[in-house]
């Protein structure tokens, strides 16, 4: 995969390690970097040598958010648009509201959200702005003690985007998510370990290692399918209103699983042997 704005790199056991590759500019992000990075977890969700996702930034930042440096609409907005509520509701994927209108971050963000794979993020220096938010859709976060994390747009006179307003308070609860929308700081790695925004704080130096070592072990001798599977039940659990619409989502994932690399599983199982899987994310059924 070539890409003007990213480096991608994927180990012999199917880790793909996704570098933001503007150092000089401190990874800042452009369009071209929403475009590619969308491209990017569409060619994941679709590519079978690719079981998890790394993403890091090259130099000494994560991605110190978008850069402002650009003439005209810096977020690549059509101005003469006039989007309305109704107008995204029902014509969201057409012009002019599919490239002048939509939130490239957000683009970006529900790529990753429908990648079907463990996608962790190595926040290895600032993460500004979209560069906090564009982490909020991936599965876990590991952030290095010199990682400094803002949710800035309240300083820019703008808001949040990237559909954090979906992901932040899931994440974190609603609380400290409008506190931290609200005091638009740059907090430290361990702040943001305090509020649950991270899972862990590494040594600069054993960041990239540790992720993808924790990568490698979600993905190790485990069925992709499955995998995938588990990661829609459990997101859309978190939105549920009901237990029973786990219930149905459950059951049908329990359905194909047994029928698929589960009799695998399971043999392998009574065996004491490796298990063999070989059902992909093709295999895949809709769970509702």
């Amino acid at each position: 995969m070539q890409f003007e704005t990213l480096d991608w790199s994927v180990s012999e056991h199917g880790v793909l390690t996704l570098i933001l590759d503007r150092p000089d500019q401190m990874n800042s992000f452009t369009v071209t970097m929403a475009s590619e990075l969308e491209h990017a977890f569409r060619a994941v969700r679709e590519d079978d040598s690719v079981r998890a996702v790394v993403v890091t930034g090259r130099g000494r930042a994560f991605c110190a958010g978008m850069d402002l440096s650009v003439t005209g609409n810096v977020f690549g907005l059509d101005e003469d648009a006039g989007p309305t509520a109704a107008a995204l509701r029902d014509h969201l994927t057409e012009a002019p509201y599919q490239d002048g209108v939509r939130d490239t971050g957000g683009k970006v963000t529900l790529a990753i959200h429908e990648c079907d794979k463990p996608v962790i993020a190595a926040i290895n220096g600032a993460a500004v702005g979209i560069g906090a938010t564009m982490t909020l859709a991936m599965d876990v976060r590991l952030a290095s003690s010199a990682a400094r994390i803002g949710f800035v747009f309240g300083r820019l006179g703008i808001v949040p985007e990237a559909a954090s307003s979906f992901f932040l308070p899931r994440l974190v609860g609603l609380q400290n998510a409008l506190d931290l929308v609200y005091s638009a700081d740059i907090i430290s790695a361990e702040d943001a370990l305090a509020v649950g925004l991270v899972k862990s704080v590494l040594s600069p130096e054993n960041l990239l290692e540790a992720a993808q070592e924790l990568a490698l072990s979600y993905v190790q001798n485990r069925s992709t399918a499955a995998l995938a599977m588990a990661r829609r039940l459990l997101y859309a659990g978190v939105g549920s209103t009901h237990p029973i619409e786990a219930h149905r989502r459950d059951s049908l994932a329990m359905w194909h699983a047994s029928i698929g690399d589960g009799k695998e599983g399971v043999a392998a199982f009574l065996e004491k042997r490796t298990p063999n899987f070989t059902r992909t994310v093709a295999d895949v059924p809709e769970l509702g």
